[in-house]
């Protein structure tokens, strides 16, 4: 049976959540479940028009904390750096082929493998963290490639200009903006064009609106009028970019 769930608007912004229902409870409680978001568990006989209302009074306190779930996801997903593991890029899988003792080269893709010689001599215990820092460094080079001409159209609609656009290893967030500067999160390429859109666009409007408010959103939605599922999108995928 499919959860039962509900949508409210609140200002621009859309609260979708899912109804809980217990015999036991007398009061309707909000959580934001990390794999879930926006969860409400209610009395056996509360009518939906009343968690509606509920969720709508409680947005100004829903939405700040929903953002920091969609954009600093929580955990980092286990990787083993092994031939054969799974990996992610534009939100295409691809797989990791470990090729030892071989010439050193820099990691390739090919027919949907991405193979990387290991250096003769490379202790086997060595293997995994020898590939992780050629995947980043890959990573980080497609990212330094494609996201400065990806961010130019997203520019030119939000009316803004930015100086230089830089690829880091931000721990806890997608990307960042101020003074002109665009920083992006090397980790953001694995994600699908859509989702690598959305932080573009997001971080481009931190040029017009320093802050989250309702402005912010509005600025975004008028360029980018789907952002709301883009970034619950990512939010769930996140985790599993992390690492």
């Amino acid at each position: 049976m499919l959860p039962e769930r509900s949508e409210v608007t609140w200002g621009t912004t859309h609260l979708a959540y899912e109804i809980r229902r217990s015999a036991r409870r007398s009061t309707v409680s909000i959580a934001i479940d990390p794999a879930l978001g926006l969860v409400v568990t209610a009395p056996q006989a509360t009518p939906i028009a009343r968690l509606d209302s509920v969720v709508r009074s409680k947005a100004h306190w829903i939405v700040p904390r929903l953002k920091r779930r969609s954009e600093r996801p929580p955990t980092c997903s286990a990787r083993e750096f092994v031939s054969g593991e799974s990996v992610l890029y534009l939100g295409r899988q691809f797989r990791l082929r470990l090729l030892p003792e071989q010439e050193p080269r820099p990691l390739a893709l090919r027919g949907g493998w991405l193979e990387l010689p290991l250096p003769r001599g490379l202790a086997p215990e060595h293997h995994g963290a020898y590939a992780r820092a050629a995947l980043v460094d890959w990573y980080r080079r497609r990212a330094t490639e494609r996201l400065p001409a990806w961010a130019a159209p997203w520019a030119q609609r939000l009316d803004v200009s930015f100086r230089r656009l830089l690829v880091t290893d931000q721990a806890k967030r997608w990307g960042s903006c101020s003074r002109g500067v665009l920083r992006l999160n090397w980790r953001i390429v694995q994600a699908p064009r859509a989702l690598v859109d959305y932080v573009l666009a997001h971080e481009l409007t931190h040029l017009i609106h320093d802050r989250h408010g309702r402005d912010f959103w509005a600025a975004l939605g008028r360029v980018m009028p789907d952002y709301e599922a883009r970034r619950a999108r990512l939010g769930e995928l996140g985790p599993a970019l992390l690492w």
